[in-house]
């Protein structure tokens, strides 16, 4: 593969750690800790019906009502200002993984041009990089908010391309979620998947042009 110009990561569970979620889960739900997966995939699930139905709800709203209905699902009441406090209060305050700031300052020694794309928003967005000590190491950060259409769906992907001046072929996108390499791939990026716990490729798609377990084993086959 050739040396791509910029580098987009996407950012919840790629360079962001959820544990912190999982326990204000578990605080707000009985046993809540279980449902951090079916919460995270409730949320990914009614963010693509809202943009393949032409709506759009903010992606804290959306988690916070995924929140509700993962608890009326259980059998849970819960109150909705709990469920918000529990999402909107947490997702600015997730660390970054081990291995991201060390991988992020070598990949910032490249000529290439470090970017983010995230579903969350763009004040949300701003907040996590800034609590997480991120920002100084992204050239921009991109939020789905600017198209209105949440990834894997293509718009996110080519207005990135569009206002960093580049093809397609010459980005590389960078996550732990393989719905969000399949959308990259589609309009003809490079893709990396990071394979964080329990993060699994999608055996039917074309595969990911790098797959590791970490960052810096993918700073390594970008041959810095």
């Amino acid at each position: 593969m050739q040396m791509p110009k910029v580098i987009i990561f996407d950012v919840n569970e790629t360079l962001l750690d959820l544990a912190p979620l999982r326990y204000s889960v578990g605080q707000a739900l009985p046993d809540g800790e279980q449902y951090l997966s079916l919460w995270f995939s409730t949320m990914l699930h009614y963010s693509l019906v809202e943009t393949l139905s032409g709506d759009y709800h903010g992606f804290g709203e959306i988690g916070t009502a995924a929140l509700m209905m993962v608890a009326a699902s259980k059998g849970i009441e819960l109150d909705p200002e709990v469920a918000s406090e529990a999402i909107a209060g947490t997702i600015t305050k997730l660390p970054a993984h081990p291995d991201v700031v060390p991988a992020l300052q070598t990949l910032a020694k490249l000529d290439a041009r470090l970017v983010s794309l995230s579903n969350s928003s763009k004040a949300g967005l701003a907040a996590q990089f800034e609590y997480a000590g991120l920002t100084k190491y992204f050239d921009r950060c991109f939020s789905v908010e600017d198209v209105r259409a949440y990834k894997p769906d293509p718009r996110p992907y080519r207005w990135v391309l569009e206002q960093m001046g580049v093809q397609a072929e010459d980005a590389l996108m960078v996550a732990a979620h393989a719905w969000d390499l399949a959308g990259a791939k589609a309009v003809g990026m490079q893709t990396a998947f990071i394979q964080r716990p329990g993060a699994v490729a999608y055996p039917l798609g074309a595969q990911p042009d790098y797959i590791v377990k970490n960052l810096p084993q993918l700073v390594d086959l970008l041959d810095v």
